[in-house]
């Protein structure tokens, strides 16, 4: 059988192949939802010299991988207990994990290369089924080269799931899995080609779940009981939501709806009519079947699910994907959109509408976090170090001109593969004057301990005369002489601050006591101000502290320590995010 590959797929291909001409090291491929990753999985099969072992986690994945690979390198076996086939004979096997793990032995006949189909589920614990796979493949062969693919290279709570990047920036040298990135494919690209459709992408326009209170832990995401305790009161919004998902869905194909928890998903169902269905993680293998079955044959309207339909499952028709989970992962984001966005007659493009406020960004997950407010938006800012453009929250002006950014470090690598050392935001240690991550706790330059900022104000705060100030505004305003910047507390209580601009050296203090703590995009190069009305007239490039402690004197109350990016118990609110 000839198929075409499309140039992305050929030059993650050569990618892949120049990589391991001269590495061992493991490698990554990023091709988003609907890139096509089974068929570049099946031409690198073809190509491979030695036996190749394909691993994935859903036997939907397994059959469509090894139906890709059947075709373009023949030769293939399956290896799954949820397909019915147990076969290790073929030049290229095709095997579901969790059938792989249990049956070690089976996988005795070495391997030249490893395929990991939606590698973005492997992580760093050795215990898990992944990795002790691994330990005996390579013990059988030494050399066995490590591949992934993912639409959405990040782990929750842990970050990119490749320690460097092709394009010269730092993954997460620390929790990444893979050694490097090697090709990624941006979504926009795909779109803009005509090989996804067009997404609409919106939060809930007649109501949405607050769930603005809810915190995930380092490593999982929102706790169900939580989320659950939210929805119980929300009654009212989910009705009003089903209410308006139904009538967009007149004009729609087929819709999908992201539930947040069963008792969820039930209470959705009852909104609905019998073109709906319901899949949950206990729907038993035949009747979850049967219904997606019927989905797909457009017999179904609306297609109900908590947590199961993220990936392996392909429903081109899908035009309106209904988000009303909350998540603290940009990858179940990303999946859950990717959805929808696959090409079917006379789909002009799929309306995603996100009622839970969930802030990522489609064609930019590689921010990081969610956008920190509406107004954000990506922005790159060069390292005034090594020069490398970063990618961070921010915002800009009419212009374009970047007044505000959320980054912390420099993520360009440098010649001899480390991470540029600037830090756009830092925490210097007292000690030894080192620049630290605004939240580390030991420094990075001596091993001295950080002193909790909670417990030094607290320390501190016992002693009389001291005062902490929580600021909230900042008025810049000019003296006969130069700048006063006043802060208003919460009760409206002042204090002053002056600035003298009148010499050089004056000047000089203005922009290291001022200017450069207080800048909003830090990095970025600041005027040269002639006078205080100047300053002024560019304010909004300034932000205020969170908090000002200040200490009586017989002159009244001096200024001790300012706090920016401050998080702890005496914030009254939140100006960061990082």
């Amino acid at each position: 059988m000839t198929i075409k590959l499309r140039d992305y797929q050929q030059d993650a291909i050569e990618a892949t192949l120049a990589h391991f001409r001269e590495s061992r090291e493991s490698a990554l491929l990023v091709l988003p939802t609907g890139a096509g990753k089974s068929l570049v999985i099946a031409e690198l099969a073809r190509l491979a010299k030695g036996r190749v072992l394909v691993l994935t986690h859903v036997k939907e994945l397994v059959a469509q991988n090894a139906q890709k690979v059947d075709a373009l390198a023949g030769n293939a076996s399956i290896f799954s207990a949820g397909l019915g086939e147990k076969d290790t004979g073929g030049k290229t096997v095709i095997a579901g994990i969790q059938s792989a793990a249990v049956n070690v032995a089976a996988f005795d006949a070495p391997f030249s290369l490893v395929i990991i189909d939606e590698c973005h589920r492997v992580s760093l614990d050795e215990n898990s089924q992944y990795r002790q796979l691994f330990s005996q493949l390579r013990e059988k062969n030494p050399d066995l080269l490590l591949l992934g693919l993912t639409a959405t290279p990040y782990r929750l709570g842990e970050g990119a799931i490749y320690k460097r990047h092709v394009r010269g920036h730092v993954g997460n040298p620390d929790k990444g899995v893979f050694d490097i990135c090697i090709f990624e494919l941006p979504i926009r690209s795909l779109i803009k080609q005509g090989y996804l459709t067009q997404p609409l992408l919106l939060d809930g326009l007649a109501a949405q779940y607050n769930f603005a209170s809810l915190k995930a832990s380092e490593e999982t995401d929102y706790q169900e009981a939580e989320v659950q305790a939210i929805l119980d009161t929300s009654t009212r919004a989910t009705t009003t939501i089903i209410g308006q998902i139904k009538a967009l869905a007149q004009q729609r194909l087929g819709v999908i709806i992201f539930a947040a928890t069963v008792r969820h998903a039930k209470e959705i169902m009852a909104l609905l009519d019998e073109t709906a269905a319901l899949i949950t993680a206990d729907t038993p293998g035949p009747e979850r079947d049967k219904i997606i079955t019927a989905f797909k044959a457009q017999e179904l309207k609306f297609l109900v699910n908590v947590a199961v339909l993220t990936t392996g499952f392909d429903a081109p028709h899908v035009d309106l994907i209904a988000i009303l989970r909350p998540t603290a992962s940009v990858s179940l984001f990303q999946q859950m959109v990717g959805r929808g966005l696959r090409l079917f007659p006379k789909k002009t493009e799929c309306l995603i509408l996100d009622y839970a406020a969930n802030g990522f960004s489609l064609y930019h997950p590689d921010v990081g976090k969610p956008r920190p407010d509406s107004k954000s938006v990506p922005v790159q800012v060069p390292c005034p170090a090594c020069g490398y453009a970063n990618l961070f929250w921010g915002k800009a002006d009419a212009d374009g001109d970047i007044v505000e950014h959320y980054g912390r470090r420099c993520q360009g690598l440098l010649d001899d593969g480390n991470q540029c050392d600037f830090r756009f935001r830092a925490r210097i240690c007292p000690d030894c004057g080192a620049e630290n991550d605004i939240a580390a706790r030991v420094c990075r330059g001596c091993d001295s301990a950080l002193v909790d900022p909670d417990k030094h104000l607290k320390a501190v705060l016992a002693h009389k005369h001291h005062h902490l100030f929580k600021v909230s505004d900042m008025l810049l305003g000019a003296s006969e002489t130069g700048l006063e910047v006043t802060y208003v507390d919460m009760d409206g209580n002042q204090f002053v601050e002056r600035f003298k601009m009148q010499t050089p050296a004056q000047k000089k203090a203005l922009f290291a006591l001022f200017l450069l703590r207080h800048q909003r995009a830090p990095g970025l190069p600041l005027p040269k101000y002639p006078s205080a009305e100047a300053l002024i007239k560019d304010s909004a490039r300034f932000r205020a502290p969170e908090l000002l402690l200040l200490k009586k004197s017989k002159f009244g109350w001096q200024l001790v320590d300012k706090f920016f990016d401050y998080r702890g118990k005496y914030q009254t609110r939140t100006r960061f995010a990082d």
